[in-house]
């Protein structure tokens, strides 16, 4: 083994050996340097990560409010829909002599009726109105009852015997029609 006191003679000796302890502190300084870039990088990840995490469940949330918000009432809503259904009756049900003894009564039915699908166009509920001689869609109508009914294609609304309405853009209730089965 070479005595530490022999490089005080050679300089060229001990300024290799400088050199070597100078490269082994570069080689641990680059190493450590190396451990903190992939530190920051995990880190980095990590907030990303949190940073998409978070934008989501806000895209999320806004999504469930709006849909609470638009949809939110769909059960009273379709609770509401027999009181039209009854109040419509009612008028339809009136004859000519009724109309002309119970006059305000009726026409008080009839601005009750205006004012629930007044109410039920602010709050997004649409009525479906299918007429006879339609054609069926079973996207929005309940088939009740199938007729052979002469001058008629199979699949035509022969009857109506509910409207249907919409909440926004979602079925709230089908409207409920009769459907020819004569075939075309």
């Amino acid at each position: 083994m070479a005595d530490p006191n022999d490089f005080l003679d050679d300089p060229e000796a001990a300024e290799a050996e400088a050199y070597a302890s100078e490269m082994e502190e570069i080689d641990e300084g680059e190493l450590a340097l190396e451990e903190v870039i992939q530190e920051r990088d995990q880190y980095k990840d990590r907030f990303m990560r949190a940073l998409a995490d978070a934008e989501n469940a806000r895209k999320r949330s806004e999504k469930d409010r709006r849909e609470a918000e638009n949809y939110g009432g769909s059960k009273l809503a379709r609770d509401m829909l027999s009181v039209y259904d009854n109040m419509k009756r009612a008028l339809e049900a009136a004859t000519e002599e009724q109309r002309t003894i119970s006059g305000p009564l009726l026409e008080g039915i009839e601005l009750t009726m205006r004012e629930l699908l007044s109410v039920f166009k602010k709050h997004g509920i649409t009525p479906i109105e299918p007429q006879v001689g339609d054609r069926f869609d079973p996207k929005l109508h309940q088939a009740m009852f199938e007729a052979p009914v002469p001058d008629t294609r199979a699949g035509d609304i022969i009857q109506v015997a509910a409207e249907g309405f919409m909440l926004h853009d979602r079925l709230l209730r089908p409207a409920q029609v009769g459907v020819s089965s004569t075939p075309g």
